[in-house]
């Protein structure tokens, strides 16, 4: 005769440590997340949102008249990672007459500069100084006689 050895019973006390456990793992992953999320959280995008939704008609308003020049821009980083900016309409080369160009890490982990541009001799504009290797977002002001116009761009 073969003894067969006893079974164990599941009780409450086991249903309550599985219970407890898969939510201390779930409490676990959350707490890390939200701390690595806010820890990589570059700030506020504007100071006061109530203010810039009051603003934003006047906003669209410039982005419409802005639109109606037809311009395109172009910015680029060349192999000396120099930004490099050109404007054209209708197919045809626009001369910039002057340029504000801010750089800004997309996660805001780095603070903003502004780059000085100087003319290129081709009617386009080149930084004068590189920039350092990563994802840069560009806020750019662009100015062609007495007309501007702002643009954003993401360059690598």
């Amino acid at each position: 005769m073969s003894t067969l050895p006893a079974k164990k019973l599941f009780t409450g006390w086991h249903m309550t440590a599985i219970l407890v456990g898969f939510f201390a793992i779930v409490m676990a992953v959350n707490f890390t997340m939200a701390r690595l999320a806010y820890s990589t959280f570059g700030g506020k995008v504007v100071e006061n949102s109530y203010v810039a939704s009051q603003q934003y008609n006047d906003l669209l308003a410039r982005a419409e008249v802005q639109d109606q020049m037809g311009w395109t821009q172009s910015v680029w980083l060349d192999r000396t990672r120099h930004m490099r900016i050109t404007l054209g309409q209708d197919g045809r080369p626009l001369a910039i007459t002057s340029a504000t160009a801010t750089v800004s890490h997309p996660l805001g982990s780095v603070p903003s500069r502004t780059l000085t541009m100087v003319r290129d001799g081709k009617g386009g504009m080149i930084s004068t100084a590189p920039l350092e290797q990563g994802r840069w977002r560009v806020d750019l002001i662009v100015r062609h006689d007495a007309q501007e116009a702002r643009y954003r761009s993401d360059v690598r």
